[in-house]
């Protein structure tokens, strides 16, 4: 048997174009000799399509494009593909299992996540019999999984987070198909390959993993379709980051797996997400607010390589504490980069602002009002430059400035999307040596210069935060890893007294974080997803 793994980006609610994808890359694993062509979890509506099935017309019109799907599929091939199954008031996140004009089992998913990004039991209801979810093909017991489906084995986890375990169901079946939207997150794809491993070897089965690729809103989806022989060797990879189609003979030899880089995955997933978030939106162009520091530097980076140079314009907004190499650095990224740039002083307009607020303020002491105040006529600029120009502002801000509130609404965190969102500090640092490696993009002095968001003289990030070396693990362990404040202390060999200042600044800064534009989520526990009371005293 043959077997096609088609990995593809489909978008929520374009059900004609995620239908015409699905039939196009049936067509071509055919021409390759495909027996079985597997598509992703919910590739047919998009995924995640959230609130959108509470919508009875979005019900039926995924009915009627699934039927004509089904008729539409090229003669010869069994075609999996994941959809929405209605039964009355109950909906069901299924693995379809077609041939042409033919449906032959519809296999609900059993397990049903509710943390972190996801909320399934919001929308669906789960599978009633696991034990029912296989059929014969080819002389073979095929069994169907369904993403979560596959992740509770007892022998894998300390913990398994469900009572059930749908593989345990299906004992006996000699190819095993999961159905996945699983989304990246930085390491993820390691534990992924070695579940999967784990379970086609423990289970004695073939084993055959389809995931979704592409950006929907924050999440990104790393592809990487794999299938595995029952000695746990993998036989068969997609590619990363991008649509693809690998067709493989079921016993095929074992290969060797794609190598991977974290700095880079991190690069590609960005672009990817970058990418989809504008074309999925119609968005046709973008505009960065250009300081000479290291995150607008990488996110313009990042903008020019997902839309191209043409697609992006710079902004250099300099105050009077803004020093000339800021400038200067701004303007050869923008060259380097190849994109437009404009330079608009902010001086006028702050002046102008402070002799109309100087009644008002009463001689008070300059302090962070007017530090605010500057932030926010360039977020004001910035804004009014991408009203006039069609453009999306790209707010540059990242984990480690956001976390502890280190950023301005209404000034720097305006945008349409904020891509360095879910990157800690030293992660940007490593993104701008990734973006010189072959040329210079990123001028060497914004990569060398001590941070500083140069609102008052002389100002340096150190002023007001410990070094990002010590801030960045240190609200790593606090974010991802939920450890308790001594153990920060003792881990890091810090001051208790740091880590509670810390603490108590993330806490403090949960009501910026709500107001972020959208996310792009690479780490295992971002902004997207994360769920904290605005009101609330607990400091530990």
């Amino acid at each position: 048997m043959k077997i096609g793994l088609l990995q593809l980006d489909p978008t929520v609610g374009a059900f004609a174009a995620n239908a015409a994808a699905i039939a196009a890359g049936v067509a071509r694993a055919v021409d390759l000799g495909a027996d079985l062509v597997i598509a992703s979890e919910l590739a047919l509506p998009g995924y995640p399509p959230l609130d959108l099935l509470e919508r009875p017309s979005f019900l039926d019109a995924l009915a009627a494009e699934e039927d004509a799907l089904v008729r539409a599929l090229p003669a010869g091939p069994t075609v999996v593909f994941g959809t929405v199954s209605a039964e009355g008031e109950r909906l069901y996140n299924s693995a379809l299992v077609a041939r042409r004009g033919e449906i032959l089992l519809r296999a609900h998913k059993t397990l049903l996540p509710v943390y972190d990004v996801f909320d399934e039991a919001r929308y669906f209801t789960p599978c009633p019999d696991p034990r029912a979810n296989h059929l014969e093909l080819a002389g073979l017991r095929i069994g169907l999984t369904v993403c979560e489906d596959l992740w509770n084995d007892k022998e894998f986890w300390r913990e398994p987070r469900y009572g059930v375990d749908p593989v345990e169901a299906l004992a006996g079946v000699d190819l095993l198909v999961n159905i996945s939207a699983s989304p990246w997150s930085h390491g993820k794809h390691g534990l992924r390959r070695e579940l999967l491993a784990h379970t086609a070897r423990r289970r004695g089965l073939h084993l055959a993993y389809v995931n979704q690729v592409g950006g929907n809103d924050g999440l990104i989806f790393d592809g990487r379709s794999m299938a595995f022989d029952p000695s746990g060797a993998l036989v068969a990879e997609a590619a990363a980051f991008a649509e693809d189609l690998v067709v493989y003979t079921l016993g095929a030899p074992a290969i060797e797996a794609a190598e991977s880089d974290a700095v880079a995955d991190i690069h590609d997933a960005l672009v990817l997400g970058l990418r989809d978030y504008f074309a999925k939106h119609g968005f046709g162009r973008a505009v960065v607010a250009l300081s000479g520091g290291i995150d607008s530097a990488v996110t313009a980076a990042l903008a020019v390589d997902a839309l191209g140079p043409a697609a992006v314009s710079g902004l250099a907004l300099p105050s009077r504490y803004s020093s000339a190499h800021s400038v200067a650095d701004a303007r050869r990224l923008a060259e380097n980069l190849g994109i437009a740039f404009h330079e608009i002083a902010i001086e006028p307009i702050f002046a102008a602002y402070l002799a109309q607020l100087a009644p008002v303020f009463a001689d008070a002491p300059a302090d962070l009002t007017e530090e605010n105040l500057q932030a926010r006529i360039r977020g004001a600029l910035v804004m009014a430059y991408s009203n006039k120009h069609g453009a999306v502002v790209l707010t540059t801000g990242n984990k480690s400035e956001s976390a502890v509130g280190y950023c301005t609404l209404y000034g720097d965190t305006c945008g349409g999307l904020a891509p360095l969102a879910d990157l800690y500090k030293h992660q940007v640092y490593a993104l701008a040596r990734h973006a010189n490696r072959a040329r210079e993009v990123v001028p060497a002095s914004s990569i060398e210069k001590p941070p500083s968001a140069e609102l008052r003289p002389d100002q340096k990030d150190s002023d007001s935060l410990p070094p990002y070396e010590v801030l960045d693990e240190l609200l790593r362990l606090f974010i991802e890893e939920r450890a308790s404040l001594p153990q920060i202390a003792a881990a890091l060999n810090q001051p208790l007294a740091l880590v509670e200042e810390i603490a108590r600044k993330v806490y403090a800064a949960e009501f910026k974080r709500k107001q972020l534009p959208p996310t792009l989520r690479v780490s295992s526990k971002a902004w997207v997803g994360r769920v904290y009371p605005l009101a609330q005293k607990f400091r530990a």
